[in-house]
């Protein structure tokens, strides 16, 4: 039976994502609701939309009450946008058929060595997301949304208050930023991404009411990253990348950095055996995504050294993720 659940997880992942897709957990926020109701909210077929509450009702996203109508319990709280720790964007984004077809390709990858994202699409996860903005709008929503959860816990494991100007590699939208502005109001900030990412920060930076602190620049960090800063973060960067384009990221901090500035990567360790299994996990998803890998601290340490730095100390947070600090070599 344990074997069984496992095997069937993936109907799971696709019951919570058609919720998570169609807003139900905002729509629940007040009360319990029935399916007719919802399924009018959402313009969706009645019957089907039941049937998929139900399961989700029998896995304990949802409580389904005698009289057919559904209420959000404390798991399923966690699909509603304004979440402490939302979830509905990971959710949106790990059922996207774009995303379960390079899933469904893990046994070439393991036959072949060949990245299975790149099999199915003919492009990289980056190529793909610039042709298909939807699909991109929903990974930087996921990436939002996991930062938001994991910011708490970030600014309680490290102190950002040291530091004058914090310059956020890959940084998306500006959450991490703006949760560390918003800590420390003398620490100024500037959030680097693609130019086609980077260009939702700034109403990410206006909300938080730190938009006169930090700027939003974009480029590539394969090329170069603004200087001037005593700070750079990495945070689920480099584990996208295999090691010869982690390094290629770091030469770029390295040439930016001061010689007394500080590199915070910032990644889950990948742990050891039959231990950690989000980091395993998480690196078979690196492996059939981006093409990247977790690892340990010691290949952590290598890493760093092959780009420059020297791994100084790692700081654990309560959600599995630590912060690597490093300095210029």
């Amino acid at each position: 039976m344990a074997l069984r659940r496992l095997v069937n997880g993936y109907q799971v992942t696709q019951a919570i994502h058609v919720a998570a897709t169609l807003g139900i957990a905002d729509l629940l926020r007040d009360g319990p609701r029935d399916s007719e109701d919802l399924a009018a909210q959402t313009s969706t077929h009645a019957p089907s939309l039941h049937r998929v509450l139900r399961a989700l009702g029998a896995v304990g996203v949802l409580h389904e009450d005698d009289d057919g109508r559904f209420a959000l319990t404390d798991v399923g709280e966690c699909l509603r946008s304004d979440a402490a720790e939302p979830v509905g964007g990971w959710a949106v984004y790990v059922g996207l058929p774009s995303h379960f077809a390079a899933w469904a390709n893990l046994l070439h990858t393991v036959r072949t060595g060949e990245n299975a994202f790149r099999s199915v699409h003919g492009s990289t996860v980056w190529e793909y997301r610039a042709r298909h903005p939807e699909d991109g709008r929903s990974f930087d929503q996921a990436m939002t949304d996991i930062t938001q959860r994991a910011n708490q816990h970030l600014l309680e494991a490290y102190d950002f208050g040291r530091f004058g100007t914090v310059v956020d590699i890959g940084g998306g939208h500006g959450a991490l930023l703006a949760a560390v502005l918003a800590a420390h109001p003398r620490v100024r900030g500037v959030v680097f991404d693609q130019p086609h990412v980077v260009a939702g920060a700034p109403a990410v930076l206006e909300a938080a009411g730190v938009a006169d602190r930090c700027e939003a620049v974009g480029g590539s960090f394969f090329d170069a990253v603004p200087t001037g800063a005593d700070a750079y973060v990495l945070k689920a960067i480099l584990h996208d990348w295999d090691d010869e384009d982690a390094v290629r990221i770091l030469d770029s901090c390295r040439g930016a950095i001061a010689p007394d500035g500080a590199l915070l990567v910032v990644e889950r360790e990948l742990g050891g055996p039959n231990q950690n299994p989000d980091g395993k996990l998480s690196d078979l998803n690196m492996m059939v995504g981006p093409g990247g890998r977790e690892r340990t601290r010691e290949e952590f340490a290598e890493l760093l050294a092959a780009g420059g730095f020297a791994l100084q100390r790692a700081v654990p947070m309560a959600i599995g993720l630590s912060v690597f600090e490093a300095r210029p070599a």
